[in-house]
């Protein structure tokens, strides 16, 4: 656990040098600021809580931004460092290659969640201090929100693990994230869309586009937030959200699935490659 621990730190002073700590805080800061005083414009219209609008926005941003910047920070965390020669500096230490990968895994994680925390903390703080006027529950869903957001932005960090110990250059590596990024925030829906819109029902009914779902992390953190905690009246999913069979338990523990799996292989693939 103290190795685990020290390249965490490692990984976590890297980023701090490389200012990925500081560009991700204030980019998700000034987007979730601008998201909150724009977005509080409509509320006294339609009746819709601030925070709630907030909590709407910030789901819609992440599923776009947060996986993104995971694989930005995590695709060649293995490859990168084969290439500069340090993995094998690093290996030459009474390391086993588990302990670097989690190592690295948590550090990478623990900055997402500090960017995370801090950078959609301000909209919160934002709120508080305009005085508007919040409500338990809203504040119970955005802290859902940060908790899922968290996860989410693992699952994608140790998709970028997987990557990063598969290949054996810098460029592959960031070609895949990239064509991963774009086939689970985009390309995924648009043809489950599609084969809805062909299929009218006969096939894929509403209990298997719930499992076909469970296919995609960005979907599952969809559904966690956008169906729940009072706020799919204002997300547009109120139809879903009262039709879902599937609990808030399951729709995290997928999410923990997909967090554990790619990580699984990630450890393994690295394992067996050669220096």
């Amino acid at each position: 656990m103290r190795t685990i621990f020290i390249i965490a730190a490692k990984e976590i002073q890297e980023g701090l040098r490389n200012r990925w700590v500081l560009a991700t805080t204030l980019l998700l800061g000034s987007l979730s600021l601008s998201l909150t005083f724009l977005g509080s414009a409509p509320t006294g219209n339609v009746g819709t809580g601030a925070l709630d609008v907030v909590v709407v926005s910030l789901s819609s941003l992440t599923i776009f931004l947060l996986p993104l910047i995971a694989l930005l920070i995590s695709h060649d965390a293995v490859v990168g460092e084969m290439e500069r020669g340090t993995m094998i500096l690093l290996l030459s230490y009474p390391v086993g290659r588990y302990q670097v990968i989690l190592g690295k895994f948590c550090g990478h994680v623990l900055i997402l969640a500090f960017a995370t925390v801090i950078g959609y903390g301000a909209a919160a703080v934002a709120l508080a201090i305009s005085g508007a006027s919040v409500l338990a529950a809203s504040w119970y869903a955005f802290a859902a929100m940060l908790g899922t957001s968290i996860m989410l932005g693992a699952v994608f960090v140790a998709i970028g693990y997987l990557i990063s110990s598969l290949v054996r250059d810098r460029g592959t590596a960031a070609g895949l994230s990239v064509g991963v990024w774009l086939l689970m925030v985009l390309v995924f829906d648009m043809a489950l869309l599609g084969i809805l819109v062909v299929d009218q029902g006969r096939i894929v009914s509403a209990p298997v586009l719930e499992w076909l779902l469970f296919l995609n992390p960005t979907d599952l953190y969809r559904l966690s937030n956008l169906t729940g905690f009072n706020v799919s009246q204002f997300s547009g999913m109120a139809g879903l959200a009262g039709t879902a069979t599937t609990g808030l338990a399951a729709l995290l523990a997928g999410l923990a699935m997909w967090i554990v799996a790619p990580l699984g292989l990630a450890t393994l693939f690295f394992a067996r490659r050669e220096l």
